[in-house]
């Protein structure tokens, strides 16, 4: 039976191939490494390899899309299918984040790894409650510890930010200059 299973394997190219290891893999993904291992190529052809995958998807109006998030490589649904993913409430409704965690996580997207005394430096307002519901959410994770007296703990974006935000890495976000523009704009 195994060997009826592999000769049926070979008549698959890589991209069927890469198709269903992400979708096994689901919402962890894989890796370049993890990718390269299993169809036996360099880990330099799994990006190239991806993004023909994503090209092939977009072309034939799939709705499922390659995607590489925080380092790893997704199998995700089209930003459109979501309603109806809702409907079978496989996709919980998100819940929205207040103003105060809103503003403590941009600025520790922006700022990171940075401590709750600078964060409340520039908001201007204690934000304890902010960064223990953005901790609680997975958004942000204790970064290590800054020196100094007390040696308070950094706080830094998780993969889980990423992936919330449909970003690669933080060097995604949106300059500083751009936002404070659009901010002038709507007042």
């Amino acid at each position: 039976m195994d060997r009826i299973e592999e000769n049926e394997l070979t008549s698959f190219d890589s991209l069927a191939i890469l198709e269903g290891l992400l979708f096994v893999a689901g919402t962890e993904g894989l890796t370049d490494k993890q990718i390269a291992d299993v169809l036996e190529i360099s880990e330099s052809e799994v990006s190239s390899l991806c993004h023909t995958l994503a090209v092939k998807q977009q072309q034939e109006g799939r709705l499922f899309r390659v995607m590489q998030i925080a380092n790893v490589w997704q199998l995700n649904t089209v930003p459109a299918l979501t309603p109806y993913l809702r409907r079978l409430s496989l996709v919980p409704a998100p819940s929205s984040l207040s103003q105060a965690a809103l503003e403590t996580l941009a600025i520790i997207a922006y700022r990171q790894p940075i401590t709750r005394a600078e964060i409340e430096e520039i908001r201007g307002v204690k934000s304890e409650k902010a960064i223990g519901t953005l901790i609680a959410r997975g958004l942000i994770m204790e970064a290590g510890r800054a020196e100094g007296p007390g040696r308070p703990f950094l706080f830094a974006t998780t993969p889980e930010f990423l992936d919330y935000f449909g970003l690669q890495s933080t060097s995604d976000l949106p300059p500083i200059a751009e936002i404070e523009r659009q901010i002038r704009q709507n007042e």
